[in-house]
């Protein structure tokens, strides 16, 4: 019986393949007996494509989380479903209780016209309830109780990580006590944005051990599709 010459010459061209005496003339230069995984071109799941990434599939997501509803295109590194379960498992024994918002943001003060509007912005429009203190304390009430209700009355806790609140969180503000109710908590998310996890845990070891998003990887509208398919139930 002829010998496949595709170990020793390689089927990489047509003419090499019909030259083969046991593979030439089939189609494609391949023998329906024969295949070698050095000439094989691996088909990716039809659940990641270059669409995916703009609804939450970034580099190296491949796969659903069991919270995820019917449809959902949002894919997940199996690391972020092993750190996230814990929370969806927390936000879902909550849920019986009444009034809640799904998520509260803490971010810096200096981000709160820019990078944290635009994340409050994009979950609100995914249906996601968030505690904004920028919108959610009226002038001439007291700043540190509102932020205490405001704890109190939601799911998780998200922390939009940026220079701006390294820089916070060193002269131990506001950001800085709502942090650490949410620490206390372990229901907590960090997002980190425009800065990196080295640079986090050098101020905030405990935080920076957390599993999060980052938005180095993602776009901010993936980062908060992400989110919502995460907490919203």
């Amino acid at each position: 019986m002829a010998q496949c010459t595709a170990p020793s010459r390689g089927h990489r061209t047509a003419s090499a393949a019909a030259e083969c005496p046991a593979c030439g003339g089939h189609s494609r230069g391949y023998g329906s007996s024969y295949s070698s995984p050095s000439y094989y071109t691996p088909s990716y799941s039809s659940g990641y494509s270059s669409s995916s990434r703009s609804s939450g599939g970034g580099s190296g997501r491949s796969q659903k989380a069991s919270w995820s509803r019917p449809g959902s295109v949002v894919l997940y590194t199996p690391t972020e479903v092993r750190a996230l379960t814990p929370i969806r498992q927390n936000i879902e024994n909550r849920s019986s209780v009444p009034d809640l918002r799904d998520v509260f943001l803490c971010h810096a003060w200096d981000d709160r016209q820019g990078a944290a509007k635009d994340l409050h912005d994009l979950l609100v429009s995914r249906g996601v309830t968030v505690w904004f203190s920028e919108k959610d304390v009226l002038l001439g009430s007291p700043l540190l109780r509102e932020i205490d209700k405001g704890l109190a009355k939601s799911r998780v806790g998200i922390v939009l990580v940026t220079p701006a609140l390294l820089r916070r969180l060193k002269n131990e503000g506001i950001a800085d006590k709502e942090l650490s109710v949410l620490l206390a908590r372990e229901l907590l998310v960090p997002i980190v944005h425009n800065t990196t996890y080295e640079d986090l845990r050098e101020v905030s070891p405990l935080l920076g051990s957390r599993t999060g998003l980052n938005t180095a990887d993602d776009s901010m509208t993936d980062v908060a599709a992400r989110l919502a398919d995460l907490v919203v139930l």
